[in-house]
């Protein structure tokens, strides 16, 4: 079993900043502004030969209220139960403050081993710091520069000693947390792949409430504030067999309004979630769905390729919710198009209704965006779709369609070789795509098709 590392501290000491080093990857944002990470983080990590599952934490807060200082505070003293080895981190330029004094005190209850880590000690701006640091009682200071990679053997040669020995190659560690855009996999692969699910929508949707509901527990922070989530959270879990990787993002307001720093990062995030998801959910909440926003967010996962289900929340809360159902399935089919065969689900996260349509409806969708059709069907289905309905004659040529065959899944792409290709219109090969729609039932699925044009056997140089 894989040792938890968890980095702890006040805010704004260089905890995700250095969970960024041993990842290897920036996964967690940074900014300088205090209380950027709220949520705790998991990944797997790496210092030279050593191999642990690292977890980033938000800064500690002094707070026991119901405000969202306290509930960061809980998600951080999870972190610690959860964790096997501790590093406490303070920042070597300020110096040892009393809220450092008072975490030290939490952690010698921890009766864990903890590691004191003093950071931002590049030069000799910290060499107060790190002598005060002696004053908390728990032995010799490691300093080290997080954003530089200073004092990274000194941290190893501390903790190698608590960590079990280093794995061969080939032990599978260090693959990737995203699967390729597009690529396809073998069925052994796609077995053991985990399905990356993307739950994305505005502000304020609900989306940390279904992640937790579908986890059966309080692992994302929710509260009534608009923009709580910033970080994409990655969450391994499996559900009835299958491996699924839940990714909650922060809510995407309109461009016009994401002016901070801060949030343009977030947003960003929920970005590379989206094009490395095989799953999107858009959250909406029942009582506002299909907003601009909402459509917005819906053409960008079509765009991107990725298979979409619409998650309408907070349903408890509708007055008539058969009628509303059969307007948001008509408004969803007008809105929305070139997406008009997403799933819509219905759901009520904090009490648990909907979730096994909603687990339903993702395992279609994913069926359908790694679907594989038969060459022969499709030219079969090509000449039957063409005799029904010919492409119409340009300056007074008729095109003539040829051959078909699918390049890729994850989404299903198609190639169709026919004359004239560049003058095909546009409405002709939307028939052609909403036709393999319904003849092959790829409805909760983009769909590409690229038509090509087929060679000249008549043109000069060809035989």
């Amino acid at each position: 079993m894989t040792i938890k590392l968890a980095i702890v501290g006040r805010p704004n000491v260089g905890k995700s900043t250095l969970f960024n080093r041993l990842a290897g990857k920036k996964l967690a944002i940074v900014d300088d502004t205090p209380g950027v990470t709220r949520d705790r983080r998991e990944a797997k990590g790496r210092l030279g030969d050593l191999n642990f599952t690292l977890i980033d934490t938000a800064g500690f807060e002094d707070a026991t209220d119901a405000s969202l200082e306290a509930r960061m505070r809980a998600q951080t003293e999870v972190a610690i139960a959860e964790a096997d080895l501790i590093l406490f981190m303070i920042d070597a330029r300020v110096g040892v403050t009393p809220a450092d004094e008072g975490f030290a005190a939490l952690l010698r209850r921890a009766d864990k081993p903890v590691f004191l880590v003093a950071n931002k000690a590049e030069g000799r701006a910290g060499d107060t710091g790190i002598i005060e640091a002696f004053s908390l009682g728990m032995g010799e200071p490691i300093p080290l520069s997080a954003e530089h990679g200073e004092g990274m053997a000194e941290l190893y040669a501390v903790i190698s000693p608590l960590l079990p020995a280093p794995r061969t190659a080939g032990d599978g560690e260090g693959e990737a947390q995203h699967a390729g855009d597009g690529a396809d996999f073998s069925s052994e692969e796609q077995e053991k792949r985990p399905i990356n699910i993307a739950v994305i929508g505005r502000p304020n949707a609900g989306k940390s409430t279904l992640v937790n509901a579908l986890l059966g527990e309080d692992r994302l922070l929710v509260g009534p504030e608009a923009g709580i989530t910033r970080d994409a959270i990655a969450i391994d879990w499996e559900w009835q067999g299958q491996n699924y990787r839940l990714v909650d993002t922060a809510g995407m307001r309109r461009r016009a309004k994401v002016q901070a720093k801060l949030e343009k990062l977030s947003v960003g995030e929920t970005l590379h979630a989206i094009r490395f998801a095989d799953v999107c959910l858009l959250v909406m909440d029942a009582n506002e769905a299909f907003e601009k926003q909402d459509l917005v967010i819906a053409d960008l996962v079509e765009r991107e390729g990725r298979a979409l289900v619409y998650v309408l929340a907070k349903w408890d809360q509708i007055a008539d919710p058969r009628a509303h159902l059969e307007e948001m399935k008509l408004v969803a089919r007008e809105s929305v198009p070139q997406s008009r065969g997403a799933p819509l689900v219905t759901i009520a996260a904090q009490a648990g209704i909907g979730l096994d349509r909603l687990m339903k409806a993702v395992a279609v969708a994913h069926r359908d965006w790694s679907a594989r059709v038969k060459t022969s069907d499709l030219n079969q289905w090509l000449h039957a779709v063409v005799q029904r309905h010919p492409p119409p004659a340009v300056s007074g040529k008729r095109i003539k369609p040829r051959y078909m065959a699918q390049m890729k899944t994850r989404p299903p792409t198609f190639v169709l070789l026919c004359s004239r290709a560049e003058e095909m219109p546009e409405s002709y090969k939307r028939y052609l795509v909403n036709a393999l729609r319904e003849a092959f039932e790829l409805h909760a699925t983009p769909v590409r098709l690229v038509v090509k044009a087929g060679k000249n056997p008549f043109a000069e140089g060809e035989r």
